[in-house]
């Protein structure tokens, strides 16, 4: 019986490598396979590793003066077998600077000076910073001692910058209002497949971090608010008592909580009043730290329970203008999206102790943050937080390369924003909305640049990033929902999510994983999907008779391995709707039958997609006049 069972696990284990080899894969990741860093079945390797580091971080913002100062120690552990000779010093703010590689125009508001480092010292000797040669948003330094496997090395920075006026990710709201993001220069990722993560920021893609511990320190003048990533640590001390009390409050109510109003702002009466107060900050095992501050935008609070097995709460905060209206309802809208998004999907407890919307100009998730604009429309704002709050899991639950593998967190966060939503307004509405804002704009574009494969490096895109990181994938996840069934889908995705949490999977990993964790093989799936230059396109070929009734011939002009429904009218006035998954491509991706037990006269046939819009609806009918009678076998 053990022998038999060994034999049975040593060839599932045989069966999943071949499995592994049949998609392509690149040279630098297939290194990361022989080196066992990572595994055929989906996990992580026996050999795999990553570094991380410790941040105790002192930052300085003046309003209305923009420029801000900062100083950090930074502790760097090399968990990897490599000696390091140099390493690689992430300087985002210098996207600012004229003449940098970005994706778009920029403007006189957007530009500055960028990010000067002021001293740089490692292991206690002071070194040169290239602040004005190299790439801008990286720069390479030679350590004067080599860094040894399963060492340390520690390095002080102190550096300045202006704010820029124009905000987006970051930026100046109004003139009292910053919002901080990439604000602190850091160590780039040193991981088993790339070596040193040099891509350019290009203010397009997003990006990729280690998993770190960080202490947070904050100094404005009085009268200023400070939200933050990560615990507060002194509200005593920054807020005056009714204030703080208030805050402590809104940890355990269900009740939106207005923590500070516009007339307390106003009169002064939240903060401590001495010149200037140090907000202290802790968050610990994560990727960013992100701040914003304001001397008058609104605070308010609540909490919402994550997790029933534990009853743990989290709590929800807003921070934005009073005149701003979509906003009065972000607390609201953010304990429903917390709790949803907990119990349903990805149905993993949201990790976290805390999020804060904040009303900025960007539309862009952080760690425990959102900086979202204003909406007129109700619905579109709830929409956009649930999809920014979606980001949680993906990617800052799992360390995801989104600069390189940007469907691996925006697809995702796309699905679950339609699926959230369908619980919101309905099902045919989000729906609706869903083929309007992520596919119809992809499906009707014929260019190839939209019908690059999926896998194609977000790095190395500029035309068909968007559709590539958010509709597409997400089209590709929930035809994948459609086949395995809810059960195992979600069984496969927490399998996924549970390996590769607070680590950095590649999209190998989620492949291998699935097909793991669901007991199939779905190369074949993830291949159609991801490595082709795919579309839909489903045409209505021939209608005949079948050996056990009647056969519908389907032919997959677009080659996408979609679900899609069969609208079958019958000469005496019945119907039916017959619903074929993605499993009806397995075996042939380009033509398909779908036999209909039945000995009527079928009078028309029309397929029907839903969300996976076709390219041509021309040929998605039949009638009896085109009625075919041969045999179909």
């Amino acid at each position: 019986m053990i022998r038999s069972l060994s034999a049975a696990l040593l060839l599932s284990a045989a069966c999943l490598s071949a499995q592994a080899q049949s998609l392509y894969m690149p040279r630098d990741i297939q290194q990361a396979f022989k080196k066992e860093t990572r595994s055929p079945d989906g996990r992580p390797g026996k050999k795999y590793w990553q570094n991380t580091a410790r941040y105790s971080i002192k930052v300085q913002a003046l309003p209305p003066d923009r420029n801000i100062k900062g100083s950090e120690q930074i502790t760097y552990f090399n968990n990897s077998p490599d000696t390091l000779k140099r390493i690689v010093i992430r300087v985002i703010q210098n996207i600012h600077k004229p003449g940098v590689t970005r994706n778009g125009d920029a403007s006189e508001q957007y530009l500055t000076s960028g990010l000067q480092v002021d001293t740089f010292t490692v292991a206690g000797k002071t070194l040169p910073f290239p602040n004005n040669t190299g790439q801008a948003t990286w720069k390479t330094i030679s350590l004067p001692k080599p860094l040894m496997p399963h060492d340390s090395v520690r390095m002080s920075v102190a550096w300045h910058f202006p704010l820029s006026v124009e905000s987006g990710r970051e930026g100046m709201i109004d003139k009292t209002t910053f919002f901080l993001a990439y604000f602190y220069p850091r160590v780039s990722v040193y991981d088993d497949y790339n070596g040193w993560d040099r891509l350019d920021f290009t203010d397009a893609q997003e990006f990729y971090n280690d998993f770190n511990d960080y202490t947070l320190q904050v100094k404005v003048p009085a009268n200023y608010v400070v939200w933050s990533t990560g615990t507060l640590l002194n509200p005593q001390e920054v807020l005056q008592a009714p204030f703080a009390q208030r805050l402590a409050q809104s940890m355990t109510s269900d009740a939106v909580m207005h923590i500070a109003t516009a007339d307390d702002l106003a009169k002064h009466r939240v903060t401590a009043q001495q010149k200037v107060n140090t907000w202290k900050w802790r968050a610990n095992n994560i990727s960013d730290m992100t701040v914003g501050l304001s001397d008058h935008y609104v605070w308010d609070a609540a909490s919402v329970v994550v997790d029933d097995a534990t009853k743990r709460r989290a709590s929800v905060q807003a921070a934005y203008a009073d005149s701003t209206v979509d906003f009065r309802q972000a607390v609201k809208n953010a304990q429903y999206s917390l709790g949803w998004f907990s119990r349903n999907w990805p149905g993993v407890p949201y990790p976290f102790e805390k999020m804060t919307v904040f009303q900025g100009f960007a539309d862009m998730e952080y760690p425990m943050m959102v900086n979202d604009s204003p909406q007129s429309d109700l619905g579109f704002a709830q929409l956009v937080e649930d999809h920014e709050i979606a980001h949680t899991w993906f990617p800052f639950y799992m360390g995801i390369n989104e600069s390189r593998y940007a469907f691996m967190d925006e697809g995702w966060a796309t699905t679950w924003e339609l699926l959230i939503g369908r619980t919101e307004k309905s099902v045919e509405a989000a729906d609706k909305f869903y083929k309007q804002f992520r596919v119809k704009g992809w499906i009707h574009d014929p260019s190839s640049s939209q019908d690059l494969p999926i896998i194609t490096p977000a790095s190395e895109l500029r035309r068909g990033y968007g559709n590539n990181a958010y509709g597409k994938p997400s089209l590709s996840y929930l035809a994948l929902k459609d086949m395995l069934g809810d059960e195992l889908f979600k069984k496969s995705l927490h399998e996924y999510m549970d390996r590769w949490h607070g680590k950095h999977p590649i999209p190998w990993d989620f492949f291998n994983s699935f097909t793991s964790a669901s007991g199939q093989d779905l190369n074949w799936f993830f291949n159609n999907w991801f490595f082709t230059n795919n579309y839909i396109d489903l045409a209505v070929e021939k209608v005949g008779k079948a050996k056990k009734g009647q056969g519908i011939t389907i032919n997959n002009i677009g080659g996408f391995a979609v679900p899609f429904d069969v609208k079958v009218t019958y000469a005496d006035g019945s119907n039916e709707v017959l619903h074929q998954s993605p499993a009806i491509w397995r075996a042939d991706q380009r033509r398909a039958t779908v036999v209909v037990p039945t000995k009527k006269t079928i009078q028309s046939v029309e397929l029907t997609g839903g969300i996976f819009m076709d390219a041509d609806e021309k040929n998605n009918k039949w009638t009896l006049g085109k009625q075919i009678t041969q045999v179909i076998r």
